[in-house]
């Protein structure tokens, strides 16, 4: 059986997420804003346990859970919204991110550019890093949001909240990060200094289709422009009847990662510890990104075409040359790109993501596969001499 090693794409639901849904598809079908009945009551109380288990999930309040489709609907929420309310009110803004973002970030950040908003887009060091000097330095008067990731969907760096929080924090300015690949790390609002931040259920081993932005309660209170409008659901920041199978599905989910967390980080990082120390041996291979998140190894292999790779071991191991997103397009790794890498050592690259799933012998299995066909894929490439 093929090891799924390309946890960073997607996760399988768990069987845990599956059984807490299964009701709400037909026994306990009611819209959860039908306040009239039983039915509506009951669909109403399950996203209310849902919201709290999200909530939990970050150190939040279940009041400051806003549910939506997704990361890159939550994404869009917070720089879209925080831009657009502020022009909307005839004040200039402007708005800061890092070069190695997810496109569901630097795409809402173009899109604000065409309609007259201000951007600043920062680089990174050759571990993916940003300095928090350098946030601080980008910031203006009439900047509206700071979005710095907290883990990195390629190469699985994990950003410094802590320092950014408190440079934005000293001006006053709303800091928003994509939290989406944060599942095994955390993130505890509690004592990291973030305003807003962007889940997703389905990298946590929860459904597809469902997501949330938390809103932190502040003074001033954070203004959005809503994306969408029709009924005022979610306090008027998302309308639209909510999906009540997969909000519980989110919830369980969360509830779930977070259980298991102190013991998957560890086996995890073990494993890709493991993993990595087989793919060094062979020479020729360089670790991209500052170690970070315990599931994610991304390498490049010097002399072996990243595609050729992956069709050669597609038997025994699923795995990618980077972002899902990019992958259906065919395009260079911009992630990879900012970090300076040369343009060989980008067509060159994997990205590994191991999950709650993911063995020591199908790490060994992996790494045999991977090991042999770069010896071969090597005697054939113009690449590597």
């Amino acid at each position: 059986m093929t090891a799924y090693l390309d946890h960073h794409a997607t996760t399988p639901c768990a069987d845990e997420v599956l059984d807490a849904m299964a009701p709400y598809w037909q026994q306990r079908f009611g819209n959860a804003a039908s306040r009239g009945h039983r039915m509506g009551i009951e669909a109403r109380r399950a996203t209310e346990t849902a919201r709290g288990q999200v909530a939990a999930f970050v150190g939040a309040s279940p009041k400051e859970v806003v549910f939506t489709s997704g990361a890159t609907e939550s994404n869009n929420l917070a720089l879209l919204g925080m831009a657009r309310a502020a022009m909307r009110a005839g004040r200039s803004a402007h708005v800061v991110t890092v070069a190695t973002e997810h496109k569901a970030v630097l795409d809402p950040v173009a899109q604000l550019l065409r309609e007259g908003a201000g951007a600043t887009v920062l680089p990174v060091d050759g571990q993916g890093l940003v300095d928090p000097d350098d946030v601080a330095a980008a910031l203006r008067d009439d900047t509206v949001l700071v979005s710095v990731m907290a883990v990195n969907n390629e190469i699985g760096v994990c950003q410094d909240l802590d320092a950014i929080g408190a440079v934005c924090g000293a001006r006053g300015i709303p800091l928003h990060t994509d939290g989406a690949q944060a599942g095994w790390t955390g993130l505890d609002l509690g004592g990291t200094p973030v305003d807003l931040v962007s889940l997703s259920g389905h990298k946590i081993y929860g459904p597809k289709g469902v997501g949330a932005l938390i809103v932190r309660r502040r003074r001033p209170a954070l203004e959005l422009e809503p994306l969408q409008y029709g009924g005022g659901h979610e306090r008027g920041l998302r309308s639209g009847t909510l999906p009540v199978p997969l909000l519980v599905g989110m919830g369980a989910a969360c509830e779930l990662v977070a259980s298991e967390r102190s013991v998957q980080g560890p086996r995890l990082a073990a494993l890709r510890d493991r993993l990595w120390a087989r793919l060094d041996a062979v020479g020729g291979v360089s670790r991209n990104g500052a170690p970070g998140a315990p599931h994610n190894l991304n390498v490049s292999i010097e002399g072996v075409e990243a595609q050729a790779l992956l069709v050669a071991v597609r038997d025994v191991v699923a795995m990618s040359t980077g972002s899902a997103c990019s992958s259906a397009t065919l395009t260079r790794s911009h992630v990879l790109v900012a970090l300076g890498l040369s343009d060989e050592a980008v067509a060159t690259s994997v990205r590994i993501g191991l999950g709650r799933s993911t063995t020591e012998e199908q790490v060994d299995e992996v790494a045999d596969a991977l090991v042999a066909k770069i010896d071969e894929l090597r005697g054939l490439s113009h690449l590597y001499e």
